[in-house]
């Protein structure tokens, strides 16, 4: 079971902090976080994956999928703080290169 913190910061952007597991099962959950964000007009968001122990292709789906939404609506979706097995998976399928580890929340969009 996953559990998905959801908050917009003054600036307007989106942050989600997904705790635990991001599987086929979880996955359908932050496609929906995600649109939502979306949708409400939140076009800059930053997942937060430092407590995502686990991501498996669903939950890199799901992830694409909102960076697909986020880029259609004029934004962009920027990942912050993943653990090292979230990291591996990235690297493994090279979307380490799209979806670029950023060190901070904070600063995740200051580039």
């Amino acid at each position: 079971m996953i559990e998905i913190d959801v908050h917009t910061r003054d600036d307007g952007i989106g942050v989600v902090v997904p705790r635990g597991r991001l599987n086929m099962v979880a996955a359908r959950q932050l496609k929906e976080v995600l649109a939502d964000l979306v949708g409400t007009g939140t076009s800059r968001i930053v997942v937060d994956m430092a407590e995502t122990t686990f991501l498996d292709s669903s939950g890199l789906g799901a992830l694409i999928g909102g960076l697909k939404s986020a880029r259609q609506a004029g934004g962009d979706l920027r990942i912050a703080r993943p653990v090292p097995a979230v990291t591996t998976v990235f690297e493994l399928t090279n979307l380490d290169r799209v979806l670029r580890a950023r060190d901070d929340v904070d600063t995740a969009f200051d580039d």
